[in-house]
Formats: structure tokens, sequence, C-alpha cells
């Protein structure tokens, strides 16, 4: 019986040596690689410039809006064009990639908290830096990189556009706008060294992991949920978000400042114009849910389906037409 007791206790203890070890490896692997430690931004970096900055996001413009156009041109209004797999699998790729980021992200914060924290907790608690970056802090260290990395993944995203315009024959306005947005925003937390990127990404990345796992499982064509599950979740992401801008402006003004408020108010400026939209949306599609001219649970507009990705039709839905 002893003997038996000091194998499960040696087994036991393996098993917590090896998760430790697993743990470790993956901290490392997220927080305390030199090419994190000693990330920088500059202009030497791919998509580091205001000139590809500008160019890029005109270049997704013009091409999904040529895409667009052509496809009137060429094919019946209304008739898809099929896609195959490549829609699940991009959901897929970009529901790991959030994850991955998410992660890191966070494992950085706590080192960069951890590293550098005697320099600033006289005057600041550890949610206040993740809200509010001390003045003249650069942009350099393992948030950074991952901000960057954030910042990639944008261009990843915008891809959403190309999938609705050939499924769904539409292009939103609003569309190009969020996902111009994403890109310019991401690009300032970087160049500016912006307060509340770490808790935005945090945010985003989450919601983003949640989005995209359950696109890629109806794209597979398993049940939906039976309540807009996306728009809820940016409801809950813009939500947060505002909450947390409010605390930036808090700080900035009762505690000594905050690094990069001129491109935080720009930014600010831009978050209200999407809230507000998207509130919007949010609340025609109840209307739309309400009066029972879709199906939630069946339905695949986009309304339903999508962060205003698209804009409701200005008639209303027959049951035929579901």
């Amino acid at each position: 019986m002893n003997q038996n007791s000091n194998l499960s206790h040696t087994h036991s203890k393996t098993n917590m040596n090896l998760a430790t070890t697993t743990i470790q490896r993956i901290n490392y692997l997220l927080s305390e690689q030199p090419s994190i430690r000693s990330f920088q931004w500059s202009p030497i970096m791919w998509g580091s410039t205001w000139s590809f900055l500008i160019i890029s996001i005109s270049s997704y413009i013009i091409t999904s809006t040529t895409l667009h156009l052509l496809l009137l041109l060429l094919i019946r209004r209304g008739r898809p064009v099929p896609l195959g797999p490549i829609p699940a699998l991009h959901s897929l790729a970009m529901s790991l990639i959030s994850v991955i980021i998410f992660l890191g992200m966070l494992s950085s914060a706590v080192a960069e908290i951890r590293d550098t924290r005697w320099i600033w907790r006289r005057s600041k608690t550890p949610l206040q830096w993740l809200l509010c970056f001390p003045i003249g802090t650069r942009p350099s260290g393992r948030v950074f990189f991952w901000s960057y990395a954030f910042y990639l993944s944008r261009f990843m995203h915008v891809l959403r556009t190309f999938f609705t315009i050939l499924r769904r024959r539409n292009l939103s306005f609003f569309q190009l706008f969020n996902h111009s947005i994403l890109i310019c925003m991401s690009f300032l937390w970087l160049e500016f060294s912006q307060s509340f990127q770490v808790i935005a990404i945090l945010l985003m990345t989450l919601v983003f992991a949640l989005v995209y796992a359950y696109r890629f499982w109806t794209e597979i064509g398993l049940r939906r949920a039976r309540f807009p599950f996306v728009m809820n979740c940016h409801l809950v992401f813009l939500g947060c978000n505002l909450a947390c801008h409010i605390g930036v402006l808090l700080l900035h003004f009762y505690k000594g400042g905050c690094n990069g408020m001129g491109a935080w108010f720009f930014n600010s400026v831009l978050n209200v114009f999407v809230l507000l939209v998207f509130l919007r949306s949010y609340i025609k599609t109840y209307y739309l849910i309400r009066e029972n001219y879709f199906n939630v649970a069946a339905s695949s507009i986009s309304e339903v389906e999508d962060f205003v990705t698209s804009q409701t039709s200005n008639k209303p839905l027959s049951k035929k037409e579901m």
C-alpha cells in the first residue's frame, strides 16, 4: 500500500513538473525571447511608414470597389461566387492568431509590469499603467512587439471584405471604413506609443477569437446560436471599450498625463462614430427580429452574423427570402 502511495505521489509530482516546464516554455516563447524583448518600432520595419499606411488603405478601398463593380457588370446580381472552404479556413486562422496575440500580450504585460514597476509604482497601479503609459514611453519592448503583430493581422482581417463581395454580392461603405479604421488605429498605437493599447488589444483579440471561432463553427455547417452571437460579442466589447476610454481620460487629468493622447483623441472620435453606427445597426436588427422578418437561428443575414459589415436592406425581408 505504501509502495502504491509513493508511486502515485511520484507520478503526481512528475505531472506537476511537466506542467510547470510547459508553462515556462510557453511563457518564454510569448514574452522572453530576445527578438520580443528587444523589439523596437522603427521606419525600416515592414508597414511602419505613413506612406505605406496611406497606400495600403487606399489600395484596399480601390480594390474592393473595383471588384464589386466588375462583378456587377460580369455576373448577374444576387448570384454568389462559390469560395469553398476558404472562408472557414480564414476564420480558423484568424481565431488562432487572435488567441496567440491575446496570450502574448497578456504574458508580456505581466512581464513588463514586473520589470518596470519600480520606476512608476509610486504614481501608478498596474491597472493604471495598462490604461495610461507614462509620458515619454517609447515604442519598444514586449507589449509593442505584440502590438505590431496585431497591426499586421489587420491586413489578414480585411480579407472578409472580399468574401462578402464575392459571396453576398454586397459592399458596404461602413465595412470599408471600419476595417480601414482598425488598420489606422493600430498604426497610431505604435507610432505614438499610445496609452490604452494593451487593454484595447486584449479586449479585441478576445472578441475576435470568439467571433471567428463561431464563424468557423457555422462555416463548416454546425448549428448557429439562437441569438445574434457576433453582434452581442461586439456590444460587450464596445461597452468595455467606452468604460476604458473614460478611465484613460480621468487618469490623464488627475495622474500627471498619459502618453500619446493626441492619437488617443483621434481614435476616440473614430470609436464614437463606430459605436453610433453599430448601435443603429443593433437596434434595427432587433426590430426586424421582433417583427418576425427573419429567424435568427436559421438566417445567414450579415446584419445578424457580422459586425456592421453590410447595410440592412431598406425593405423588410419576406419569409420567402429567408
